[in-house]
């Protein structure tokens, strides 16, 4: 398979958030897919883990939810794949919108490792995110308010010349 996978031998490494944003081939996630059902009631953390992975890097919106729950699962039954989890769990959020939850996990990893790169690498994009979104916000209530105040004064002046 041509993607690297994460794996519980490279502890040390993460990749950056730009990796969730090139989604693996759909024969590679194919891959992933039927080795995790393959396994069934049994199946591994490191086969579940590799699945959640490709999930979350996929351009589906409800695969990326299904691997943010399967990484939720990892979270609570394998506390040695937390570091992990939380930031893919961190990213699985970004990629979906869910900024607060994404900002939450994010930052209980840099708790535990503040001068994780790609954690703070993270943060940054979220931040960058939830300020462009609030600031889109910010101009559609404006742009509400500054029509209505325009519908509200032709109201009033045609009121005015009855």
């Amino acid at each position: 398979m041509g993607a690297e996978l994460p794996s519980a031998n490279m502890a040390h490494w993460l990749p950056d958030a730009a990796d969730a944003d090139s989604p693996l081939k759909e024969d590679e996630l194919q891959v992933l897919r039927a080795q995790y059902q393959k396994e069934g009631h049994y199946v591994g953390i490191q086969t579940k883990f590799n699945y959640a992975w490709g999930l979350i890097k996929s351009a589906s919106r409800n695969d990326q939810q299904e691997g943010v729950r399967l990484l939720s699962e990892i979270t609570r039954t394998a506390p040695e794949r937390r570091r992990e989890c939380l930031y893919y769990l961190a990213l699985g959020n970004y990629k979906l919108g869910n900024y607060a939850e994404a900002r939450r996990y994010n930052d209980k990893l840099l708790d535990h490792e503040p001068a994780n790169m790609q954690a703070g690498s993270l943060r940054g994009l979220i931040d960058d995110k939830v300020a462009r979104e609030g600031m889109v916000g910010v101009a559609i209530v404006g742009g509400l308010a500054v029509a209505a105040g325009i519908v509200g004064g032709m109201l009033f002046k045609g009121a005015k010349r009855r």
